[in-house]
């Protein structure tokens, strides 16, 4: 076990978030903490741009674990083992109060079993829960070993942690539910959601593999579904790293898209549109949330693919499916993802159908499932995290 610093006035918390998602988390957490312990708190670890301005100096660059689909992870693997050796001994050396791992279970995961190792009296707290209830479920017994609290943003995960023998877990909320005005329409807006032609989204994905599986066969089908008389207005919302993926996976599209960049233009895109074509992942749950009617896709390489088909436990990989309880929404995968299936789907949703009906009613059930009460995600997390320190470590 290594010594806490001598001499130390105050607390000093280790963050380490390798993704701009698990950034935004870690400076809306490293806001709170502050608050509650006001200057006695030193922050250190891994983050981007958002915990930069809490106060965060980074190890490294997040943007050296960009690293996307399984050729380029085993090109990268020195260099990512590497970075984990040394995000750990950076921890170490820290000897840190806790140690808040947030999202990128497949770096943070690694890190925390290092430290945990090394000196167990340093408490961890996952704020992201890997999908234990989806894959690979043997993951959240084995998290109780070098784990002492997981943060949860669904609010079906704590439950999933209980039946799977995991360590605790407790739904802290998504920090989309603190954005409800952004993906709502006002009433200019529902007119348009209204109005004719109807607006189409196109959602591909926020990665550069994600884009260039999905933007072909998504093209194609926009194009039978245009040869068969059926209007709409496209949209295509995407991040400016991404702009020339996009336009070059376009090119040949039958049907040009509006290309709409940044998350302000994305989230005006949602309260106008009638319905999405959209990959699977936490934009379903955006789309869910403002009220859109989609058709959902994924594809991946024939790898890949071969992998998560024996791996998956769950009966729908769509987000919303599972916080709704309900399979509402359609979701064609891999070799079920043609052209000709998601072109049907999309003349379903965008027309006054039962299928598009049974969507937007089934949305409405996401607020109560959702709700944290007063208190916002950040907020609960902070105390979920402050009393873990003060608990120390759990003996399990």
């Amino acid at each position: 076990m290594l010594a806490r610093t001598p001499g130390r006035i105050g607390r000093r918390i280790f963050l380490i978030a390798t993704e701009e998602s698990g950034d935004r988390l870690g400076a809306a957490l490293m806001k709170v903490l502050r608050q509650r312990l006001g200057d006695a708190v030193e922050f250190e670890g891994i983050g981007g741009r958002a915990m930069a301005k809490e106060g965060l100096a980074t190890l490294f660059p997040i943007e050296e674990l960009s690293i996307v689909g399984l050729a380029a992870v085993v090109k990268q693997l020195p260099k990512i083992l590497r970075l984990i050796r040394q995000t750990a001994e950076a921890a170490l050396a820290a000897g840190p109060d806790v140690l808040v791992i947030i999202d990128s279970p497949d770096f943070t995961h690694r890190v925390a079993r290092l430290v945990r190792a090394r000196d167990s009296s340093i408490p961890i707290v996952d704020y992201v829960s890997p999908s234990v209830w989806a894959w690979r479920q043997g993951r959240a017994r084995a998290m109780r070993r070098y784990v002492d609290h997981v943060l949860a943003l669904l609010p079906f995960e704590p439950a999933a942690y209980q039946r799977l023998q995991g360590p605790p877990c407790s739904y802290v909320g998504h920090p989309l539910t603190e954005q409800l005005a952004s993906l709502r329409p006002n009433a200019t807006e529902q007119a348009r959601r209204s109005g004719e032609p109807p607006v189409l989204l196109v959602l591909p994905g926020s990665r550069r593999s994600e884009v260039r599986h999905h933007l072909a066969v998504f093209g194609a089908a926009l194009g039978q579904l245009r040869a068969q008389g059926v209007a709409f207005e496209l949209m295509l919302p995407t991040m400016p790293h991404l702009l020339d993926t996009v336009r070059e996976g376009i090119a040949d599209w039958p049907v040009a898209p509006t290309i709409v960049m940044g998350e302000a233009e994305k989230r005006a895109a949602f309260r106008s549109a009638r319905a999405a074509l959209a990959k699977s992942g936490t934009v379903t749950l955006e789309l869910a949330i403002s009220g859109v009617p989609m058709v959902t896709a994924y594809k991946v390489g024939a790898v890949e693919a071969f992998i998560l088909r024996r791996a998956i436990k769950v009966q729908s990989v769509i987000l919303a499916n599972l916080v709704i309880g309900e399979a509402v929404i359609p979701e064609f995968l891999q070799q079920n993802c043609t052209p000709e299936n998601l072109a049907g789907a999309l003349r379903t949703v965008l027309s006054d159908s039962p299928e598009r009906r049974r969507q937007v009613e089934a949305f409405q059930k996401i607020d109560p499932i959702m709700s944290t009460g007063k208190e916002p995600p950040s907020v609960r997390a902070a105390d979920i995290v402050l009393a873990t320190m003060r608990k120390g470590r759990r003996t399990i």
